[in-house]
């Protein structure tokens, strides 16, 4: 009884890494909204390069946001444990992720004028994410949960990949500066520049990464779960009418 609760109590404990992903999601989206709740198109942090292109790029930071707070709600194993709940948000995760990275984050990737790098580099996951999405609602569907589960990790991967990207970039560079021999700020900011592609390929990367790993240890642990609860009965009662 007693290692029944214990393990009913460890379910519903928030994993580090969960609680890590909550703190940088709650502190990041105000940083990355405040520029584009002016609906300034001179503070936008991405070039724009006409009026349809900016309000593209508003919808879809401000649905991107609100994607990254939603997914991470959804890893919280409280809130999953409330099923009807867990439910309603999830679709509108799912509502507002399609917004973010179908219906605005490939047409933007497709006309980013900064390269086939940076372009490439934000089209693969704004697909990826697309392509998760469905697999792991169709799953759920099907009554597979195990899989609708490792879906949506991946799914929330590419949502949290442009914050990775971020923090990517600044160690790309510090790594960088001691093989500079010019380091004005015109150089910097031509460094940044050139960063920043390589970033945004490396946070998502990164990001599918960690989730698989993540997916491949609450498999094992899903494995372990299941046999611990095999009655040591059952197992006798078969090898006996084997010896039979």
């Amino acid at each position: 009884m007693t290692l029944v609760t214990e393990q009913a109590r460890d379910a519903r404990r928030t994993p580090r890494l969960v609680v890590a992903l909550a703190v940088v999601a709650v502190v990041a989206t105000p940083v990355l909204l405040f520029p584009y709740l002016s609906l300034d198109p001179s503070r936008s942090r991405i070039q724009v390069t006409n009026q349809l292109h900016y309000v593209a790029l508003v919808v879809h930071v401000v649905t991107a946001a609100t994607a990254l707070l939603l997914g991470v709600l959804q890893l919280i194993p409280r809130i999953r444990a409330r099923h009807a709940l867990h439910r309603r948000l999830g679709r509108i995760f799912l509502v507002v992720g399609v917004v973010a990275f179908g219906l605005t984050g490939i047409p933007l990737a497709l006309t980013s004028p900064n390269g086939d790098v940076t372009r490439y580099g934000i089209l693969v996951p704004a697909i990826g994410w697309t392509v998760c999405a469905a697999l792991g609602w169709t799953a759920i569907r099907a009554g597979r949960p195990a899989d609708h589960r490792a879906w949506m990790i991946r799914t929330y991967a590419l949502t949290f990949f442009a914050l990775t990207a971020r923090m990517v970039v600044p160690l790309l560079i510090v790594v960088q500066m001691p093989f500079q021999d010019d380091r004005s700020p015109d150089a910097v900011r031509l460094l940044v520049a050139s960063t920043i592609p390589y970033g945004q390929w490396l946070g998502w990367i990164i990001d599918l990464a960690v989730a698989q790993y993540v997916i491949h240890r609450l498999r094992q642990s899903d494995a372990l779960a299941a046999a611990s609860q095999v009655p040591a009965w059952g197992a006798r009662g078969r090898g006996t009418k084997m010896e039979r």
